[in-house]
């Protein structure tokens, strides 16, 4: 089985109602959902909600709910690695070696459905890999990052690094905050899959937007116009 999970529930304090919050047009979950079905990747596509409104909201736009996450896997504190086993437990009891779970970001809003094509090819290429993750690189280089004291006084967090170019200094990349092909098996037996057994997914910066706070939210929207105006005009 290939198996499509999304994350969504119902809380979140600093964008209240995130996951349905209108986007572009639609609630933010909908392209999620719509990208992960125009994939094809995937046998099915799940939400795990703890809310009957948000779940009514993914099976409009195509999504399973099979049922509604338990509140203590619910609040501020669930780490999403213990969400994901509890699909898995709920969904497939006795994970084989042909399960797959491709755990999708409920606002993950820039999702490409040719990423979703283009890593699993890659997964499946790589027998020594267990996760693929979505990653982008640092805008700048992390080696010269500063620190603010109370008073925003500057300084560096290694002055070691100050007389370096920038050119000289190695690449460093984040979680894309978009999608993480994973083994079920797998799942259930790490704690964090930035392991040397997660193969990079490396996405360009301008279709990557992590959604925290409403200036996220605000610059996403303007990648997201802008990404649909360039497809239009191609």
């Amino acid at each position: 089985m290939r198996l499509a999970h999304i994350p969504a529930r119902g809380g979140s304090k600093r964008i209240p109602r995130k996951n349905v919050r209108p986007f572009c047009g639609k609630p933010i979950i909908g392209w999620v959902i719509e990208t992960a079905l125009r994939s094809g990747c995937f046998d099915r596509i799940v939400v795990s909600t703890d809310d009957p409104e948000l779940a009514g909201i993914a099976r409009q736009f195509g999504a399973e709910v099979p049922f509604l996450r338990p509140a203590e896997l619910s609040d501020d504190h669930t780490g999403l690695i213990d969400v994901i086993r509890h699909t898995i437990s709920e969904l497939i009891p006795r994970p084989g070696p042909h399960d797959w779970v491709c755990n999708l970001l409920a606002t993950a809003a820039l999702l490409q459905e040719e990423d979703l094509r283009a890593s699993w090819a890659l997964i499946q290429s790589r027998p020594d890999a267990d996760f693929a993750l979505a990653v982008a690189a640092f805008p700048a280089p992390i080696q010269r990052a500063l620190r603010l004291d109370p008073e925003s006084r500057v300084s560096m967090f290694d002055p070691d690094q100050f007389p370096k170019r920038s050119q000289d200094l190695e690449a460093a990349y984040h979680d894309a905050g978009q999608f993480c092909w994973g083994r079920a098996q797998a799942w259930q037996e790490v704690s964090n899959v930035f392991t040397p057994r997660c193969v990079a997914v490396r996405l360009p910066a301008h279709r990557v937007q992590d959604i925290d706070t409403p200036e996220d939210w605000r610059r996403a929207e303007w990648q997201f116009r802008f990404l649909r105006e360039t497809e239009a005009g191609s």
